[in-house]
């Protein structure tokens, strides 16, 4: 497995810095959440940026999957809207941003796009809601499919396809090679939906993205590793086997203030699940 960490939890630096930072502590990949300034297809001189992006990640030796979790991207009033729940009209948005994510994707030869639903619109009817996402979704894994991507579906608590059983409803349906899953293992433990080991498992061939946080039991709220309730070594042993070798990305989108220490003391907890013997040196800036 790859060690990796997601870029929206360096919220107050560049994305360059970030993937300095990252490839000097020592992880292997990074999991790029699009947004203002963080290869943004929408802002002036975004080509440039990929062109430079591409480069620095062969560069650092760094691998990569592509997040579309920005907060306020598409919408500076309405966090994580439009989604493909909403209106044809709405989501026309979010499928552009989502084709424009697979084409970063294709030019980055990363391991794939990671999305979601977007949250449950209340009063409308869930058939239609299914309806829209799986509209949706048949047509980006089309899109990706055609680019040689993978996307990797993540559900979300308090979002229309929240659990695995949700999920796998949704996947059945859409029935793609190119349609995968973004598996969470906090989201797991926040749901209840244990053990963790049986949904890695069964999802082993489909499972292209991995997010890892500690997290409490009916709480969604992304902790740092011994600050939750989660045991780490039974996810880790079952990942080895079997046989996991995608990325494993820890996401601490709310630890941006303290990002680097953060990001030092992630690995090192992840390193100390694999050997005891592995020591971090303190980072040293370019």
């Amino acid at each position: 497995m790859l060690l990796g960490y997601d870029t929206n939890g360096f919220a107050h630096h560049t994305l360059e810095d970030a993937l300095h930072i990252l490839a000097e502590l020592g992880y292997q990949s990074v999991a790029i959440t699009l947004d203002h300034h963080a290869l943004n297809p929408y802002e002036t001189g975004f080509r440039r940026q990929l062109r430079h992006v591409r480069s620095l990640l062969t560069r650092l030796k760094l691998r990569s999957v592509i997040e579309t979790g920005s907060r306020f991207l598409l919408n500076p009033l309405r966090k994580h809207r439009p989604t493909l729940v909403d209106t044809p009209q709405q989501a026309a948005k979010r499928m552009d941003f989502l084709r424009q994510a697979v084409d970063i994707a294709s030019e980055l030869e990363s391991d794939a796009v990671s999305f979601w639903s977007g949250a449950t619109e209340p009063d409308t009817p869930e058939r239609i809601q299914w309806k829209r996402l799986l509209d949706g979704c048949r047509k980006i894994a089309d899109y990706a499919g055609s680019k040689g991507v993978r996307l990797a579906f993540e559900p979300e608590p308090g979002m229309f396809v929240d659990t695995m059983t949700r999920y796998a409803a949704l996947h059945d349906k859409v029935q793609h090679p190119a349609f995968g899953l973004t598996l969470d293992v906090g989201h797991l433990h926040c749901q209840g939906e244990v053990p963790i080991a049986d949904h890695l498992r069964r999802w082993q061939a489909q499972l292209w993205n991995i997010h890892i946080e500690d997290m409490r039991r009916g709480v969604h709220d992304h902790l740092m590793f011994g600050e939750g309730e989660m045991e780490f070594q039974p996810i880790m042993r079952t990942l080895r086997e079997i046989r996991y070798n995608g990325p494993v990305h820890v996401e601490l989108s709310r630890h941006s203030h303290n990002a680097v220490e953060t990001a030092q003391r992630a690995i090192e907890y992840l390193r100390q699940l694999t050997t005891d013997n592995y020591h971090v040196s303190p980072i040293r800036l370019r």
